[in-house]
């Protein structure tokens, strides 16, 4: 776990005791418990895993690669076609026949040109069998060799820039899917205080009912209150305990959704303790900005999608026109009946081949296709430009938003506060009968609805702020850049 307070919750919550477990979390430790345990986190660091693997195996792909090749044992018995000389015909003739052969090389691509280097080494074995027995040893001790495409398409130059690029998205992708599960749970986190809430107003509102209607029939014996007033008062005090069960309900749905979604036992019953005030933070739109053109995994698809569609263009072109491939080997090979002659004086061995490939007719395909992927790539380059101007549109909103929201929490807390005291002389002012019931009623509704309000800025407040985390994977409390933790993976 990162710390011991989570160590310390799995050893609570898996423990081997019958009864449900109890525990209270803050904000800032569900998001942490969430995005070291949630399922949501566990799918992200697999994502992540296997883009890895997939650099990985590109990396190796760029180192020199050996490559045994070999038929360690071949038995041919047939009826072969046979000229005979002396008859001046064709004729079948039975021959048996023992082969065996190997190769081991080693080659290298080079990314630059596109070209492939190789040094190899092999030996064959054949032996026919029969009237005419004999064996015969083949052997190239060593030779070195070129070989690539002239004018061809060179998959090395765009694997070079494409693929690091897709790993450093997939590395920027999973560190933005922590800060969508950051925001998951504070919706989560949110809505169970919110029931939290109301269910504990529910409490005070049955609690304060029965108060009131006990007060009330005690000053209606008075005739200091009209049996109107005390069936209101009494009528307040039913639907008060119907409150209770129905935020009851919720409270329970609440908190088995926040235990599922943080992996927890589903009896766990968990108690939010909510945020304080946040410091005071002004962010400036122009940084925001800066850190999303930078950090931002979308911006980094649309290099990504840019560069493929590039890279199609140059491969339907090249495609389309006629294309020479060029090999080059210098070695050395011998042929004897015995494996030590096969290795004596050999003989250089020169190969120096040239290819061609020439469309004639094709009635204007490749042409098509390398039209269309010009065009696919225009439209490419207009869907990038949108989708950044919406992009760098939803960072700038959402700066806006958190920085006002910061007044609207501070408004909250004050108009909570102004709320819970009216209510409280209101109160008073009823027991000793100098406020009627609609002003308590009213000054009762205005402290619930305040205290909702509160809430809602809150995690209004923790939302934009994390959905700035995520667009920028900035941390602005911090002044740093989000990494990815070694003991994460």
């Amino acid at each position: 776990m990162k710390n011991r307070y989570l160590l310390g919750l799995f050893l609570l919550l898996f423990s081997s005791n019958s009864f449900a477990q109890s525990v209270k979390l803050s904000l800032s430790e569900s998001i942490e418990l969430a995005v070291d345990s949630s399922l949501q986190a566990f799918r992200a660091k697999n994502v992540y895993m296997s883009n890895y693997w997939a650099y990985r195996s590109y990396k190796a792909g760029r180192l020199p690669s050996l490559t045994l090749r070999t038929t360690p044992l071949q038995y041919r018995r047939d009826f072969t076609r046979r000229y005979d000389s002396n008859e001046n015909i064709d004729v079948y003739r039975q021959q048996q026949s023992l082969y065996s052969y190997g190769n081991l090389s080693v080659s290298q691509n080079f990314d630059l040109t596109g070209g492939t280097f190789f040094i190899d080494s092999e030996l064959g074995y054949m032996r026919n069998l029969g009237a005419d027995d004999y064996s015969q040893f083949s052997s190239v001790p060593i030779r070195i060799g070129y070989s690539q495409s002239l004018f061809g398409f060179n998959s090395f130059k765009w694997e070079k820039q494409i693929e690091p690029l897709k790993y450093r998205k997939a590395k920027i992708q999973y560190l933005y899917a922590q800060e969508e599960i950051a925001e998951t749970t504070i919706q989560y986190f949110f809505s169970l205080a919110m029931a939290q809430m109301e269910y504990d107003l529910a409490l005070a509102t049955v609690a304060s009912s029965d108060t009131l209607y006990r007060i009330g029939q005690e000053r209606q014996k008075i005739a200091s209150i009209s049996q109107g007033d005390l069936l209101t008062l009494k009528l307040d005090a039913v639907n008060a305990r119907n409150a209770l069960k129905n935020a009851e309900i919720s409270l329970k749905r609440a908190t088995f959704s926040f235990a599922s979604f943080l992996h927890l036992d589903k009896e766990t019953q968990v108690k939010t303790e909510l945020p304080g005030r946040p410091k005071d933070l002004e962010i400036s739109p122009d940084i925001a900005l800066q850190y999303a053109r930078e950090n931002n995994p979308d911006f980094l698809s649309n290099r990504q999608e840019r560069l493929e569609s590039e890279r199609e263009v140059d491969r339907t072109k090249k495609s389309s026109a006629f294309d020479a491939s060029f090999s080059v080997s210098v070695g050395f090979n011998q042929v004897a009946g015995d494996f030590a002659g096969a290795y004596r004086n050999p003989l250089q061995q020169d190969v120096v081949s040239v290819g061609l490939t020439i469309p004639l007719v094709d009635w204007g395909v490749r042409k098509g296709r390398a039209n269309m992927a010009v065009n696919n790539l225009n439209v490419t380059k207009i869907s990038i430009q949108q989708r950044e101007a919406s992009l760098e549109q939803d960072v700038v909103m959402t700066v806006n938003d958190f920085n006002i929201q910061q007044d609207l929490i501070n408004s909250a807390e004050e108009a909570m506060e102004l709320a819970m005291m009216a209510y409280n002389v209101t109160k008073e002012r009823f027991i000793i009968g100098k406020a009627d019931l609609n002003s308590l009623t009213l000054s009762l509704n205005r402290q619930n609805s305040a205290q909702r309000n509160y809430i809602s800025a809150l995690r209004d407040y923790w939302l934009n702020y994390y959905k700035l985390r995520k667009l920028t994977l900035f941390d602005f409390q911090k002044g740093e850049e989000i990494k990815i933790k070694k003991e994460e993976l």
